[in-house]
């Protein structure tokens, strides 16, 4: 996989001017704990502003994905449909650590990084097949997504707390 990378420097923008680059951009699997999730179409177009108010720069990245992974209830097939839409500030003459962007070292912008880290934060904490996932029946562990909820039931165990008394009823 290569890494994409923009040489800001190399635009030579003045205070003031900006451009609109597009890139392809090829994104490794996101890691969730023991989860994988997949970027479906990957490479994919990420677009990018680059602007100069002053000394610095301003950057916004846009992109669309579709990932792919494993429900978190169910654990089945699930997909995600995301737009990314993120913003990042380097102003390295400020001193202020808050002003300099993580992506960018010496002028030069690393888009994989800034992709990959974009996809990982907008992910929701479960990442579902859908939004009313029924997930896995405790008892019996089949999926309650492909049943009907009113008519799969199991036997309660006995409440163990009255053992005794069904070992002196003989029961």
């Amino acid at each position: 996989m290569r890494e994409v990378s923009i040489d800001l420097d190399r635009l030579a923008l003045t205070s003031g001017e900006a451009r609109q680059l597009t890139e392809m951009v090829a994104v490794a699997p996101i890691r969730r704990g023991e989860d994988t999730v997949v970027v479906r179409l990957s490479p994919l177009e990420a677009r990018v502003d680059v602007s100069m108010p002053g000394s610095g720069y301003a950057l916004r990245l846009r992109t669309s994905s579709t990932l792919a992974g494993t429900c978190d209830r169910c654990l089945g097939h699930a997909e995600l449909d995301l737009e990314i839409d993120s913003r990042e500030v380097d102003q390295p003459s400020s001193g202020d650590p808050e002003l300099r962007s993580p992506y960018v070292e010496e002028g030069s912008l690393d888009l994989t990084a800034w992709v990959g880290d974009s996809l990982a934060l907008a992910l929701p904490d479960q990442f579902l097949c859908r939004r009313n996932c029924a997930g896995l029946c405790p008892e019996c562990g089949i999926n309650l997504n492909e049943v009907d909820l009113e008519t799969h039931t199991h036997e309660r165990p006995p409440d163990p707390r009255f053992a005794k008394l069904r070992e002196l009823s003989g029961d």
